[in-house]
C-alpha cells in the first residue's frame, strides 16, 4: 500500500481509502467489521465515515469492529448534517459541533478523532465561529486535524484566510466530488497551490466506473442506482446514465482491457495521478471488493496515458 500525507499535515494516510457509507446502510454490523479487517490487513489505513451515516450506526459498527486496534486506523468523521429536526440539531456553530463531536467519540469508542471535517457549507453560521470551535478541539486533543467537505473553491480560501487571520488551525484537507468524469479544475488548482489535501468522493460515480451499469439494460438489484426511495439519488442516477457517459465509459473499459485492467482500476489511477491527492475514497460491501480498490494503487498511469484519457473524456463533450 502507498501512503501519502494529508495534505499539510504530518498525517500519512492510505492512497486509497475505505468510505464506510455502506455500514449500517446496506451491510450489517458483522459484514461491516468483515469489510474494514480486510482493509487493515491490506494496509489501507484511512476509514472515513458520518455521524449521520447508517443512518447514525456507521460509525457505531467502525467503533466496534476496531476495539482493541484503534492505533491502526485513521479515523475520519464529519460533523453538519441534521441529526435530528429540532433547532440547533444540524449546521456548523459551536453548539452543535461540540455536542455532536462527544457523540461521535461515543460512537467510535475513542477518545480522539484523526481528521474532523465539517461536512457541508453553513450560510447560517460565521467561518470564523466554527474555525474556534475546531481549533479548541485540537487544543483538547479530542480531534487531530480538520478538513471541509462540499465547499467550493472560494469557500475554501476564504476558511484558509480566516484561520491564518484568527492564528487557528487551518484544513488540511477538502474532499469533493471529483472523478475521471466529474472535472473539478477549479478546486483542484487551488488545492493544489495552497498545499491542501484532496479526498475525492463519488471516484467511481456510485458504481458506474466499475461497469456494474450497461446501457440499454436493467439496473441490477442490490446497487445503488437500483434504490427509488432517496430523491437525491435519484436525480444522480439520471444524470450519470447517458448515452454520452456510456460513451465514456466504453472507451475507458477499452482503454483499462488494452492494459490488462479493469475500469475501476482505472478510475482510482486517474485520482492518484495527481500528487495532491491525499486519498481516494472507495466503497465496499465485501472484502473482496476491498482488495480490487487497493489495486489501483499499483498501476501509475504515464503522461502518454494520461493524455489518451483526456482526449477519451474531451471527445465526448464535443
Amino acid at each position: 500500500m502507498e501512503y501519502r500525507r494529508l495534505g499539510n499535515s504530518g498525517l500519512e494516510v492510505s492512497a486509497v481509502g475505505l468510505g464506510a457509507n455502506n455500514f449500517g446502510a446496506r451491510i450489517d454490523v458483522k459484514q461491516s467489521a468483515l469489510v474494514i479487517d480486510q482493509a487493515l490487513d491490506i494496509g489501507i489505513n484511512l476509514i472515513d465515515t458520518s455521524n449521520s451515516y447508517g443512518p447514525m450506526l456507521s460509525e457505531e459498527y467502525i467503533g466496534k469492529a476496531l476495539k482493541g486496534k484503534r492505533s491502526e486506523a485513521v479515523i475520519a468523521t464529519k460533523v453538519a448534517s441534521a441529526m435530528g429536526t429540532g433547532p440547533n440539531q444540524k449546521g456548523t456553530s459551536r453548539a452543535h459541533i461540540l455536542y455532536e463531536v462527544e457523540k461521535s467519540l461515543q460512537r467510535l469508542q475513542t477518545d480522539y478523532i484523526d481528521v474532523f471535517y465539517l461536512h457541508r457549507p453553513d450560510p447560517s453560521t460565521p467561518i470564523a465561529e466554527t474555525l474556534r470551535a475546531l481549533d479548541d478541539l485540537i487544543h483538547q486533543g479530542k480531534v487531530r486535524y480538520i478538513g471541509c467537505s462540499g465547499f467550493s473553491a472560494w469557500a475554501i480560501c476564504e476558511a484558509i484566510w480566516q484561520s491564518k487571520t484568527l492564528n487557528v488551525h487551518a484544513f488540511s484537507a477538502a474532499m469533493f466530488h471529483h472523478s475521471v468524469m466529474t472535472r473539478d479544475p477549479e478546486r483542484v488548482s487551488f488545492c493544489n497551490a495552497y498545499n491542501v489535501g484532496i479526498v475525492p468522493f463519488y471516484a467511481l460515480e456510485n458504481g458506474f466506473l466499475t461497469g456494474k451499469y450497461r446501457r440499454g439494460q436493467p439496473i441490477p438489484d442490490g446497487t445503488r442506482f437500483g434504490k427509488s426511495d432517496v430523491s437525491w439519488m435519484n436525480s444522480s442516477r439520471t444524470r450519470t446514465l447517458t448515452d454520452t457517459n456510456f460513451d465514456v465509459l466504453e472507451n475507458l473499459e477499452g482503454f483499462a482491457e488494452e492494459r490488462g485492467k479493469k475500469v475501476g482500476d482505472l478510475a482510482l489511477a486517474w485520482l492518484l495521478a495527481n500528487r495532491n491527492v491525499s486519498s481516494v475514497l472507495a466503497g465496499a460491501t465485501k472484502p473482496e471488493q476491498v482488495v480490487d480498490n487497493a489495486a489501483a494503487c499499483e498501476w501509475k498511469l504515464t503522461q502518454d496515458d494520461m493524455a489518451e484519457i483526456e482526449n477519451i473524456f474531451s471527445a465526448s463533450r464535443q
